[in-house]
């Protein structure tokens, strides 16, 4: 068993490595908000992931494969993210001169329904656990059985996932850590920039989902 948490950790520290919206979003929210609020965005991440997890073992998520229902979901996720990135384009922050910034924190729950629904909004990121669930639950039924099975891949995936959520808080850290050094032209540019990656996310999915079959 103990090769299966190795495994899972791997497969965990492969996804934490790939950026996307989600990337950017944490990034942003540990300078602007805070590390708290970063690590909340990450709580929301994860449950997404858990989610997806889940429905993939369960076979429900594949659904996200058929022509006709890949093309709500790339709309709406690209809908999705286009707002994100409009909200945080346009969002202003205001830093003192001890470095705090000035703004008024959504609550812990807002936090994490946005990073539940900015990850979950990505195709991508579903077709990505629906191949390495259906990889990984054939593998294992292959070498176990019964109780054994779902024990094996419930410790694969636990270790998966804590490792993503381990390094996003990493990466929450490190954003919050360089807070200190920005100024409010800086973080004017970050917002922007973050928020015009978010719209280019979001338009891409549109063109994938429409144009390229």
């Amino acid at each position: 068993m103990l090769h299966l948490l190795l495994e899972g950790c791997i497969l965990g520290l492969t996804l934490a490595i790939l950026i996307g919206p989600a990337f950017f979003a944490l990034v942003q929210t540990s300078i602007h908000r805070g590390f708290k609020s970063g690590i909340f965005l990450a709580l929301g991440i994860f449950f997404s992931d858990l989610t997806l997890v889940f429905l993939s073992y369960l076979g429900a998520s594949q659904l996200v494969s058929d022509p006709e229902n890949s093309v709500y979901v790339g709309s709406i996720g690209g809908l999705m993210l286009i707002g994100f990135g409009i909200y945080t384009f346009q969002h202003k922050q205001h830093v003192t001169e001890e470095g705090d910034v000035v703004v008024k924190k959504p609550g812990m729950i807002t936090f994490i329904v946005k990073g539940f629904f900015l990850n979950i909004a990505n195709p991508s990121v579903w077709l990505y656990w629906v191949f390495w669930v259906g990889i990984i639950t054939t593998r294992i039924a292959a070498e176990y059985n019964g109780f054994n099975k779902f024990e094996a891949a419930l410790m694969f995936f636990s270790a998966t996932l804590l490792s993503v959520f381990g390094t996003d808080i990493l990466k929450c850290f490190i954003a919050h850590s360089i807070k200190n050094y920005l100024n409010d032209n800086v973080l004017k540019w970050v917002n922007r920039c973050v928020g015009i990656l978010l719209v280019i996310f979001g338009l891409f999915l549109f063109y994938k989902t429409f144009f390229i079959k």
